[in-house]
């Protein structure tokens, strides 16, 4: 039989799983998604995905792949598929690709989106997909702050203080804040890669700047002296979503 190249694109609301990766005893969205896979296609399958989520993060466009010889019709195996994983994950669209194809390897960029729910009140249905900041943010500000971010640089001020041995060099794209409703705040962010809790640890760092603890100067030391215990909190993982992922 011929090997076919699979190339599926997944939107998941992350808040019941432990992250992206398979772990031991803990539900993942990869572990959900290659089992399930298995099953319809009747063989073990490798999912490779387009890079890790942590737990609670979301994904309006992760892409993943796999390989198999099994000639069922990508739409048949879409439909199959979608009735039987749970309904916070969605395959939404899925293609044959050329052999070749990585879904992490071939990646150019990924986009992050943060939802920020800038309110003296709660929204209570946007407590898992959004971090309340009760207190006003300068949005001017954290946006003029947020431009020093955009190039290759090291970016270990950023990174997972947990984080495994490694450089933190990685090129930022672009920045972007705007409002999207009165109080909700949408911050995108789009580069090569990605160190672990980048995003979030950037995101907690401009909210200092925002609430006017620290000031977009300080931003930029802070980046520059390459030290996690500089920067800010962490960002809670509900208000991440990986938007898209570039080839």
């Amino acid at each position: 039989m011929t090997m076919r190249n699979i190339k599926i694109t997944i939107e998941y609301d992350g808040t019941r799983y432990y992250g992206w990766q398979i772990q031991r005893e803990t539900p993942t969205v990869q572990q959900v998604l290659r089992d399930t896979i298995s099953m319809v296609l009747n063989r073990p399958v490798t999912l490779h995905g387009s890079g890790r989520t942590d737990a609670g993060v979301h994904a309006l466009g992760q892409v993943a792949n796999f390989r198999t010889d099994n000639s069922m019709a990508v739409e048949a195996l879409r439909t199959a598929l979608n009735r039987l994983i749970p309904a916070d994950i969605v395959i939404k669209d899925i293609a044959e690709v050329d052999l070749s194809f990585h879904a992490r390897v071939k990646a150019r960029s990924r986009t992050y989106w943060y939802l920020i729910w800038n309110c003296p009140q709660r929204a209570a249905f946007l407590q898992r997909y959004a971090w309340h900041i009760p207190s006003p943010l300068d949005i001017a500000a954290m946006r003029q702050a947020a431009g020093c971010l955009v190039g290759m640089q090291d970016f270990a001020s950023f990174q997972g203080a947990d984080r495994e041995n490694g450089h933190a060099v990685r090129e930022v794209n672009s920045v972007h804040f705007k409002k999207i409703r009165k109080h909700l705040i949408l911050f995108s962010i789009t580069g090569s890669a990605f160190v672990k809790h980048m995003v979030r640890n950037i995101v907690g760092t401009l909210v200092d700047v925002g609430k006017g603890k620290i000031s977009a100067d300080d931003f930029r030391n802070i980046l520059n002296q390459k030290d996690r215990t500089r920067a800010g909190i962490t960002a809670p993982p509900q208000g991440l979503f990986l938007k898209k992922v570039r080839y």
